[in-house]
């Protein structure tokens, strides 16, 4: 009963500040903050994290914080490298709250232990993400369902936050069937499931093969639906086909990195690459009117669904400065 009704203030603090959000097309729905570069895996596909960075201080993650919140957003998702890593990560989350904002945390699991669920619970994060690569740890990833699964358990009984599990379908990965697998063990749980796209080694998308587009759409219909894209989004990306979208990155949407700067996403670091102290709601407005394109084969999953709400206004009048082909080799982990 306790947990159903953290669960219910949560979903109307949420329904609350998103309904602000849209109101007004100056304010971000989502920023992306990174506190810790730093993880404890070394995942052979990721290009997000390194072994040696320290914390972000809690002085400067606070101003970044109160500059977002001075936009207006709705929601800061905490990423990382690792962000469980960082000393003072609650007290990051609960300024998120105190500021009025959602407060959501991207995480591979590995550090949860019961005390540290409730921590997260006092401190009020609201979402939390975990992706599991595989069923069983492999050379490329130990983000398995093996590894996890006890984790995932002690978030079923002690977390007071939504839950989401994503697992990867697509080119390299070695068992696409274990996302099936992992996607139904999270319905077990009573947690949300997305699934995620991968590209291909230039960075390009790549048609799924039959297999693999027919675990795709099972995994879809699995049990508790999430926030995933539009079905015709999926389906072209899942037959790599481009999409024709207004990405409203920078803008609705934007990621900011340990030293501060803004970035699109997590894979187009360097644009437009300005300091958040100096990012103002002019940069918010010409970002929010530029195409971008590297639109139309992109599988970051945050991007597309923040843009969705605006999909019907305003046409990009501004040219993109990020040069073709410039996205990232990646798995989408959003």
């Amino acid at each position: 009963m306790r947990t159903r009704t953290a669960l219910v203030k949560r979903d109307l603090h949420i329904a609350r500040v998103w309904a602000m959000g849209l109101i007004s097309t100056h304010r971000p729905l989502l920023v992306q903050m990174i506190p810790m570069r730093r993880c404890n895996l070394a995942c052979s596909y990721c290009n997000e994290y390194d072994n040696f960075s320290k914390p972000v201080p809690l002085d400067v993650m606070t101003r970044r914080i109160d500059k977002v919140a001075s936009f207006g957003t709705a929601m800061i998702g905490i990423s990382g490298g690792e962000p469980l890593m960082h000393p003072q990560l609650d007290d990051i989350i609960s300024h998120v709250r105190k500021r009025g904002m959602v407060a959501g945390l991207l995480t591979n699991g590995f550090l949860l232990t019961e005390k540290r669920i409730k921590r997260l619970n006092a401190a009020g994060v609201e979402f939390l993400q975990i992706s599991i690569d595989n069923v069983q740890p492999d050379d490329v990833s130990v983000k398995s369902l093996k590894t996890l699964d006890k984790k995932l358990r002690l978030l079923a009984q002690h977390g007071e936050m939504g839950v989401n599990i994503n697992s990867v379908i697509g080119s390299g990965v070695n068992n696409p069937e274990d996302a099936l697998t992992i996607a139904e063990r999270a319905h077990e749980l009573g947690f949300t499931t997305t699934v995620g796209i991968v590209h291909n080694g230039d960075g390009g998308l790549r048609p799924m093969s039959d297999q693999e587009q027919e675990i795709y759409w099972s995994i879809k219909n699995i049990g508790i639906k999430s926030y995933g894209l539009l079905n015709r989004f999926e389906k072209n990306l899942v037959e790599g086909k481009p999409n024709d979208w207004k990405c409203r990155a920078g803008s609705r949407f934007f990621y900011v990195d340990e030293y501060g700067l803004v970035h699109y996403c997590s894979q187009q670091r360097g644009y437009p690459g300005m300091p958040l102290e100096n990012y103002s709601l002019k940069d918010l407005r010409r970002e929010y009117l530029t195409e971008k394109s590297c639109s139309p084969y992109c599988t970051v999953a945050c991007v597309n669904r923040i843009s969705t709400f605006d999909s019907w206004r305003d046409p990009q009048t501004e040219k993109s400065r990020v040069p073709v082909g410039a996205t990232l080799e990646r798995q989408q982990t959003e």
